[in-house]
């Protein structure tokens, strides 16, 4: 998984009773003790009681990067050895934590790293590395950075002392290489676009599923619609199981699952038929491994799954993309056809590889004029025999870009990279095509502030044929700041009163919620232009009271560094403004009568 901006407070505090013991007992306790706490190596009585010093370490550089992996270096700025054995790394989470293994002796002066990747991601976007004593409540040092969008490490310049900065070359184990001209970090801050527009749809978010049923690590999700009468279907990953109630996992907190959801009153749960009351484990095509699974597409030909690598041998980077036939028998899954994509994606660490998958069809692709970038020319679906009627969009966490794929269908080995696409985020969660916008989204979880992006292929202007950032909108007013890695919305048919659902996953299961769903415009909105002052922005009828219909560019230093230019937009003829006016104006009235009611 990767790494989480937001901070927030300890939730489920637990409060002890006392029972006060005569003085007698008291004194004879304290008599046991003191011996005990004298036999304690130093650092262990540094954690039980706060008359001892700190150990003499300091977090002293910092590699976000995940090339190969995140890693935090120590420094002993002391006279005298330090045994660092037992003590905890953290991010920004308290619940992450990497307990450093016994026997880690840093001499006086000296350094110690270590590859935190497999137990926490560092965010490119910003996080924190802090140190802590055995008892993981007791800060020794720590450090807190807003953006790694450069190209080297954090560093203390002078080495061991000073202040963070970016340093010259990264210095695993070794002093720091510091760059003179470099200021220190500034205070943390979650880059954001600054004038995103505000959410299309309804302010109102609400809970999805039964507390504490999934666990965390849910991540993507994919709506289909039921056919003949049979209900909606959300297909759901999880990457792991989580820490709710592993009892109702497929196989305890190290297995990755597929879920085939149906919505029973306000909740989503498990379809019960044909294996899938538990959700079903995800293996590779030769039937082994634990399949990481971070985004889902469900599509005539099959369910296609990203993954970052197999949970069975996670310390080593697998983004690859697996068609699943979710028509099997049995409580779990083997894979048809794997494309193991490691060979021509940028490496990145093991838990920085694929999140998101939509699939594009080649109809949306050849009506925009979208240019390969394999070829140079005009894209062409005969070129890649054997891909069937679209390509697959996947979006790598490491580097926050989308890479659209032509993928054989009857040779896993075979498949071409056709576009690379900037989302404008430094990390991206979830991949989706809207066919009512005809666009794609691409979604940044906490490390962004929960910002959406929506991505056309530009009409004119230096990036005619490419696909370029048109908007920028933020979360719902009433989504928290969670770690959201799965997004979809509901197809048209689901449109009502001007609006249709909109679910989101979110990966840490914040107060025991791993889904939320709410609304999002679905009907064609009047465009203005955001930049002219004599024009305001109105939200298409049925719109939540929060909800923005424009489709005007945004701009931001952050998000994309400039917008697409994709033409002439469609302007609604004044007679059909009206009548969606007063129709939107007669619905609201209904909705107050009713309320009243």
């Amino acid at each position: 998984m990767k790494a989480h901006i937001v901070y927030r407070s300890p939730k489920g505090r637990n409060h002890m009773t006392h029972t006060w013991r005569p003085k007698t007992a008291v004194l004879a306790s304290l008599a046991l003790a003191v011996p005990l706490l004298a036999a304690l190596s130093p650092v262990a009585a540094t954690s039980a009681t706060a008359a001892t010093p700190l150990p003499s370490l300091v977090v002293n550089e910092v590699d976000a990067s995940g090339v190969p992996q995140d890693w935090i270096e120590l420094k002993n700025v002391g006279a005298a050895p330090v045994d660092a054995s037992g003590l905890v790394l953290k991010d920004n989470k308290n619940d992450d934590r990497y307990e450093i293994a016994a026997g880690t002796i840093i001499p006086a002066g000296g350094y110690a790293s270590f590859d935190v990747a497999d137990s926490f991601g560092l965010g490119k976007g910003g996080d924190a590395a802090r140190l802590y004593l055995n008892d993981g409540t007791t800060l020794v040092d720590g450090f807190t950075w807003a953006s790694d969008a450069a190209p080297a490490t954090w560093g203390r310049c002078p080495d061991g002392t000073g202040a963070f900065a970016v340093t010259k070359t990264g210095t695993k184990g070794a002093a720091n290489d510091c760059a003179t001209t470099t200021p220190p970090p500034t205070d943390p801050t979650t880059p954001t676009v600054p004038d995103a527009l505000q959410w299309p749809g309804s302010a109102d978010v609400s809970t999805a599923n039964v507390q504490n049923f999934f666990g965390s690590n849910m991540s993507g999700l994919s709506y289909e619609l039921g056919a003949n009468g049979s209900p909606d279907t959300l297909w759901a990953v999880q990457n792991g199981g989580g820490d709710g109630d592993v009892s109702k996992l497929p196989g305890g907190p190290t297995t990755s699952a597929m879920y085939r959801l149906q919505k029973s009153g306000d909740n989503w749960v498990p379809a019960t038929d044909n294996g899938w009351g538990l959700g079903k484990t995800l293996h590779y095509t030769d039937g082994t491994g634990n399949v990481d699974a971070e985004g889902v597409v469900h599509t005539d030909a099959g369910t296609f799954v990203s993954s970052e690598r197999d949970n069975a041998n996670n310390k080593i980077s697998r983004p690859a993309v697996l068609r699943y036939d979710t028509s099997a028998a049995g409580t779990s899954l083997t894979a048809a056809v794997e494309w193991n994509l490691v060979s021509d994606l940028p490496t990145v660490g093991a838990n920085l590889g694929l999140e998101g998958i939509a699939y594009v069809p080649d109809s949306y692709l050849t009506s925009k004029g979208f240019v390969d970038e394999k070829t140079g020319a005009v894209y062409n679906p005969a070129t890649y025999a054997n891909h069937g009627d679209g390509l697959y969009f996947v979006g790598l966490e490491g580097t926050g870009s989308i890479y659209a794929y032509a993928l054989d269908q009857t040779d896993g080995s075979k498949f071409t990279r056709v576009a690379t696409i900037e989302s404008g985020f430094p990390s991206i969660m979830e991949v989706q095509y809207d066919p009512e916008k005809a666009a794609i989204w691409a979604v940044c979880d906490n490390t962004c502030g929960g910002q959406f992006a929506v991505l056309d292929v530009a009409q004119t202007g230096s990036d005619a044929g490419h696909f370029a950032v048109t908007t920028v909108y933020n979360r719902p007013a009433g989504l928290g700041d969670f770690n959201n890695e799965g997004f979809v919305t509901a197809p048209q048919a689901l449109c009502v009163n001007g609006v249709k659902p909109v679910i989101w996953a979110d990966d840490d299961q914040d107060d025991g919620y791993s889904l939320r769903e709410g609304t999002i415009d679905c009907v064609v909105a009047v465009v203005t232009d955001p930049t002219d002052p004599t024009t305001t922005p109105t939200a298409p009828a049925g719109a939540g009271s929060t909800g923005s219909g424009s489709t005007g560019a945004a701009t931001g230093t952050t998000g994309a560094a400039h917008l697409a230019n994709t033409g002439a937009q469609p302007v609604v003829p004044a007679a059909v403004a009206l009548f969606v006016l007063l129709a939107g104006a007669g619905a609201l009235i209904v909705r107050r009568r009713r309320a009243r009611a």
